[in-house]
């Protein structure tokens, strides 16, 4: 109700200061979406990059579509470039430079503009650059001016650094985690920016931003438990005050040793005290609640995880392989676990429980089956042409049982024992249903599925609702035992590296 509230009022808002209610701002959307991995030796090039412009970026939006569709059209939208990309490891210098300057040459090319939409992920790491949002949003302002109104919206898992925070005028995150509500956070930054343009507010009187030294995963994090579902609930009555805009809590990204990660609290808004008031319970809540972030799924090495999911007997049993997990920018080709699952007894001959391994590169391998087709046999190395250094490239000595030809990274099944490894061209998220029924599997029939990921995206977590799931301490690039990563470049004392560390000022800053 708050927000269709603001949008009335930021109508008949705009039409007094105006003197007509169909003058419509000019505003452009762009931004550079990644999390990236330091402690990852692979490497984010351009062609890793999903670049849209024009008219895809808009499509790309849920709320911008139907005929008629109010919130498009509230401006004159100049989409410039929107550039995602899985995670995966830093961005290399020439990439970034690349995105960078597309993003500024697009902008010059529309200018003028009242409000840019800045859509960015946050935890981007770039080759020999520290703090890329705060460069990529500093050389904007350097091309439009200091007078454009920004609005970004990033996940909860970026990094929220004090250029940034200065350089932006309006700032959300998502508030649910896993980010069913990425659109939702979109949407509502849009909001936002058009409601100030409109009524003519403009940028906010006040910006109070809160750091927080705490860095914990998301699998810690999540908001389907406590205590991350009542901290970020918390957020709705701050917001919910006519004197504040917007209210945000941002996790950081723990697999980046960069200055620039812990967390953050910002509340955006006119009324001073009660923007400075809802920084400040919002960062003392957080604190406060540090020693109860727990996994959000029970959590164990590999072998008891292994030995639990062989004895139940419910089914599907996922584990996640959170080390190598893709989605939080792992290589993805990390063998350690594929080795010690291929040397379980349990699973070497055909007639054991039934294991979905999800999934591992190999375009050798890929092409090897192509040519031996669906029943042929094949003998081939997989994995660990990026990251081996837990464990060198396996064998895969089995049957062909599918080939799905795919636009982009073909995918086959070798049936290893009682085992099925999803070999893909490249690095293989699986987070749908479809995603296995493609390859010909019902993960409803599978006794243990093995997926690189860390929490289970919805769709998969409500199939493991039949069965059962816990999540493995593996290793990789997104180790989750945080205390033996070598970090080097985090301000300290941190949470939860420095345990016994004295109470934080959480001092708020005024941007």
């Amino acid at each position: 109700m708050k927000y269709f509230s603001k949008i009335v009022a930021a109508f008949l808002a705009a039409a007094a200061v105006c003197g007509c209610a169909d003058k419509k701002p000019r505003v452009a959307i762009v931004g550079i979406g990644i999390e990236c991995s330091t402690f990852s030796p692979a490497r984010t090039t351009l062609d890793m990059f999903r670049p849209l412009y024009g008219e895809d970026i808009i499509k790309s939006y849920p709320f911008f579509q139907g005929e008629d569709n109010e919130l498009l059209g509230r401006a004159e939208w100049e989409p410039a470039l929107l550039a995602w990309a899985t995670p995966g490891g830093m961005v290399t210098r020439e990439c970034y430079d690349t995105l960078l300057n597309r993003s500024l040459r697009l902008l010059k090319e529309n200018m003028p503009y009242d409000g840019i939409f800045l859509d960015i992920h946050g935890a981007m790491s770039v080759e020999g650059l520290d703090d890329p949002e705060g460069d990529y949003i500093s050389k904007i302002r350097e091309v439009v001016g200091d007078d454009v109104l920004i609005s970004a919206s990033m996940d909860p898992h970026g990094c929220v650094s004090p250029t940034l925070a200065s350089k932006v005028d309006l700032i959300t995150s998502y508030r649910m985690a896993p980010h069913t509500d990425r659109y939702i956070s979109r949407e509502r930054a849009i909001v936002n920016l058009l409601d100030r343009l409109e009524s003519g507010k403009g940028k906010p009187a006040y910006k109070a931003w809160v750091k927080v030294p705490i860095l914990l995963p998301g699998e810690k994090t999540s908001t389907r438990v406590e205590p991350g579902k009542s901290l970020y609930a918390a957020i709705e009555p701050i917001e919910a005050q006519d004197g504040v805009i917007d209210a945000a809590i941002w996790m950081s990204y723990p697999w980046a040793d960069e200055p620039r990660n812990h967390g953050v609290v910002m509340v955006t808004g006119d009324d001073s005290a009660q923007v400075a008031d809802g920084a400040r319970q919002l960062a003392e809540h957080f604190w406060s609640v540090r020693d109860s972030f727990e996994f959000v799924a029970p959590t164990a090495s590999l072998e008891e995880v292994l030995e639990k999911a062989i004895k139940s007997d419910k089914k599907p049993y996922f584990i996640s392989d959170m080390g190598d997990n893709p989605t939080a920018g792992g290589a993805g080709d990390v063998t350690w676990t594929l080795q010690k699952l291929l040397a379980r007894p349990e699973f070497r001959k055909a007639g054991g429980k039934t294991l979905v391994y999800t999934a591992i590169p190999g375009p050798e391998m890929v092409e090897q089956a192509k040519k031996a087709g669906e029943g042929g046999h094949v003998h081939c190395k997989v994995g660990a042409a990026v990251d081996n250094r837990y464990a060198p490239p396996v064998m895969l000595d089995g049957t062909v049982v599918k080939i799905l030809d795919r636009e982009k990274n073909d995918q086959v099944v070798i049936k290893v024992g009682s085992m099925l490894v999803v070999v893909g061209e490249e690095r293989s998220p699986y987070h749908y249903k479809a995603d296995y029924e493609a390859l010909g599997i019902d993960p409803y029939k599978v006794d243990i599925i093995v997926n690189k990921l860390g929490y289970l995206t919805e769709e998969l977590y409500e199939i493991s609702k039949s069965g059962d799931w816990m999540m493995a301490q593996t290793r990789g690039g997104v180790d989750q035992d945080l205390l033996q990563l070598p970090y080097k470049r985090l301000e300290r004392p941190i949470y939860p590296l420095d345990p016994d560390m004295p109470d934080p000022d959480l001092e708020v800053v005024f941007m």
